[in-house]
């Protein structure tokens, strides 16, 4: 069955319709509802909030990393741990191929059903899942392959024990580190780009956004929490906060934004993922293509760039 957002009720019903329409056997009323649905979805998703691009990115049915990485990668083999304290399942890191071209991919996976989300922590990595994210990463430089990154977290685990493990410090260490990588690496926002836990895994030498995707340093609600003291005004945040793909892009914060199908990447997976790889091994045939200094000082100068300051 599939999931309908609140804006997408009168292309629900459209397809009720259409299910009706086929099951009594009329032909014609199928053709014209499917040509009434076409027109709704474009009306619909030409014209979205920056909120309800949210709700996409969060949609239940939208693919997570676990389901890019199944469709990316041959001979796929899962890397497991930090090496110092446990595995973290909501950090997934893989080794194999893409288009026959060895590449290693680390991406944040919420999970599916309640005990698979409860064991993936929702997506929010604790500390030792951003080690272990590097771990492979330094892997990945030792062996002279590229890294794929997939971000898709509500943010970094709050809780007592991560910040007993030092969260900032993993997440801080991940910054620094993943800056002077000596290997190509690419990061894409599939889903939600939450605050720090997602700017661990996010620094790379081509940043990406799917088109339904968001990234931000606070969630919408959060913001709208601390502003005006009611979670209600999360719309009203959303739009100010400037989360979506393409405010990112005109900002020059992002690099690039990965085309998704028109309703949303949870309704033609397929197209989804064929954009993803498109992108991925155009940016990587580039990419290889630097000596390894150049590619290190053009990703630290990129980094520099973000910032402003002034000499007084």
């Amino acid at each position: 069955m599939a999931s309908y957002l609140d804006f997408e009720k009168h292309i629900e019903q459209i397809d009720e319709d259409i299910i009706n329409a086929q099951i009594k056997g009329d032909k014609d009323a199928v053709a014209i509802l499917k040509k009434n649905l076409a027109k709704e979805i474009k009306k619909v998703y030409s014209n979205l909030s920056d909120y309800e691009r949210l709700q996409l990115a969060r949609h239940p049915d939208r693919p997570y990393a676990l389901d890019f990485i199944q469709h990316l990668l041959s001979d796929a083999y899962e890397i497991h741990g930090d090496r110092t304290f446990r595995d973290d399942p909501s950090i997934v890191c893989f080794a194999g191929y893409l288009g026959g071209k060895k590449l290693i991919v680390i991406g944040e996976q919420k999970g599916r059903g309640t005990k698979d989300k409860i064991a993936r922590n929702f997506g929010m990595p604790h500390p030792e899942g951003y080690r272990k994210a590097l771990r492979v990463a330094r892997l990945a430089e030792k062996f002279e392959i590229p890294v794929l990154f997939l971000i898709d977290t509500p943010g970094a685990y709050p809780g007592l024990g991560a910040e007993e493990r030092g969260q900032s410090e993993a997440i801080a260490v991940n910054l620094y580190e993943l800056s002077t990588l000596k290997t190509p690496t690419i990061a894409v926002v599939i889903g939600e780009g939450g605050s720090g836990g997602a700017l661990a895994i996010g620094v790379a030498d081509k940043l990406a956004m799917m088109k339904n995707s968001v990234f931000s340093v606070i969630s919408p609600e959060g913001c709208a929490a601390i502003l005006w003291n009611d979670p209600a005004k999360s719309e009203q945040a959303a739009k100010a906060m400037k989360i979506t793909a393409d405010d990112l892009k005109a900002q020059g914060l992002i690099d690039d934004v990965i085309a998704e199908p028109i309703n949303g990447a949870h309704r033609d997976k397929d197209t989804a993922f064929a954009n993803v790889a498109e992108y991925v091994s155009k940016m990587l045939e580039e990419l290889q293509s630097l000596d390894t200094k150049e590619l290190v000082a053009k990703r630290v100068q990129k980094i520099l760039n973000l910032g402003a300051f002034k000499e007084v």
